[in-house]
């Protein structure tokens, strides 16, 4: 053997991990202890051993990100590695069939041990988030406090660190704006297109008017609706108009970047695009799946709490339905479908460059 043997046992390090099993029940009411608390710490040290792995996921891919240079063999990388965070994200509500075989009155044999803690204390979760791009002012208010402040040292400290440097949402961005555009003397893609983009809306609107299935109301809404939204389009296709919903919020991306990505989504049958498509497609499932899971868990929450508050005094149910709507990170790449046009109405364009 080329190495000393080692026994599956002793590399997973079992003694020490198994021993952390320790029911806080039974250390305070030895007389009665909490069944269920064994499968509450189970489903709960499962989950931060995804985290973990997340964590080393997103870091490996934000190394790749800082270079101002991507090799292709590295855009496969980046692919490959995101999928396998979605996988492992679309998998944390199957934790939650399991803890729901736990009732609430099983819960309550022990939960008033559990004081302050919470789930809100999760610095790997924290860190998940931030590592993605969630900012604090895009977050929920919990407590008047930074979310960090909840936090155990040294995690909160880095926590405030990842907040000062480029998240990956920003490197993303930073590689989306490196995305060469089609424009020269003879010819101006974004004017071309925004001309097609209106053409397909003004067509819907003569087809709104001329419907006779549709009542005069139901005609009126329909019409304001889509000219609301042409008068978007003006805004969206002229960068200083951009700038100015950029910095009201209403979009993330820069003018560069939400463009490059709407290229990548028309054109992404192209075969130099269709590894950048895919990778935006990950990245909106991964939204998705977090979404799918605050939510799932905002659920579970209600049916074992009802109305009372969480055990590290948030209003439980309502603070994680909250969190669902509004701590979501790609948002924009969502929007990307308002501006999509049909394929066989899209600018004639020769793509041969690669993207960096």
């Amino acid at each position: 053997m080329k190495y000393d043997p080692i026994h599956y046992h002793d590399y997973l390090k079992l003694d020490q991990l198994l021993k952390t099993q320790s029911r806080r029940s039974e250390q305070l009411n030895p007389s009665a202890p909490a069944h269920d608390e064994w499968l509450f710490i189970t489903v709960h040290q499962v989950y931060e051993i995804w985290f973990f792995q997340i964590i080393k996921e997103l870091k490996s891919l934000s190394d790749i990100f800082k270079s101002t240079y991507i090799q292709e063999r590295d855009m496969g990388t980046v692919r490959h590695r995101l999928a396998r965070v979605l996988l492992i994200m679309k998998n944390l509500t199957s934790p939650l069939d399991i803890l729901e075989t736990m009732t609430p009155l099983d819960f309550l044999d022990f939960r008033d041990y559990l004081y302050p803690a919470s789930g809100f204390q999760s610095a790997q979760f924290r860190i998940i988030e931030t590592m993605l791009g969630l900012k604090e002012n895009q977050r929920h208010q919990f407590q008047s406090a930074p979310f960090y402040d909840h936090l155990k040292e040294p995690q909160r400290s880095e926590v405030i660190e990842l907040l000062k440097g480029p998240s990956f949402y920003e490197s993303l961005e930073s590689w989306l704006e490196r995305t060469p555009f089609l424009k020269t003397e003879s010819f101006d893609f974004w004017s071309e297109y925004k001309k097609c983009l209106v053409d397909l809306y003004n067509d819907d609107l003569e087809v709104i008017k001329t419907n006779p299935r549709l009542s005069e109301a139901e005609k009126i809404k329909s019409t304001d609706m889509i000219q609301n939204f042409l008068a978007q389009v003006d805004l969206v296709f002229d960068e200083k108009s951009y700038d100015e919903l950029l910095k009201q919020g209403s979009f993330k991306l820069s003018y560069k970047a939400f463009h490059a990505a709407l290229f990548i989504s028309l054109y992404r049958d192209e075969p130099v695009l269709q590894i950048p498509f895919k990778i935006l497609s990950i990245l909106m499932d991964i939204d998705e799946a977090l979404t799918t899971w605050r939510y799932r868990h905002s659920l579970m929450a209600h049916r074992m709490l009802g109305r009372k508050i969480g055990t590290g005094g948030s209003s439980g149910t309502d603070y994680l339905k909250n969190t669902a709507d509004k701590h979501k990170v790609f948002v924009d790449l969502f929007n990307l479908s308002s501006y999509l046009i049909p394929r066989h109405k899209l600018p004639k364009v020769e793509i041969s460059y690669p993207l960096r």
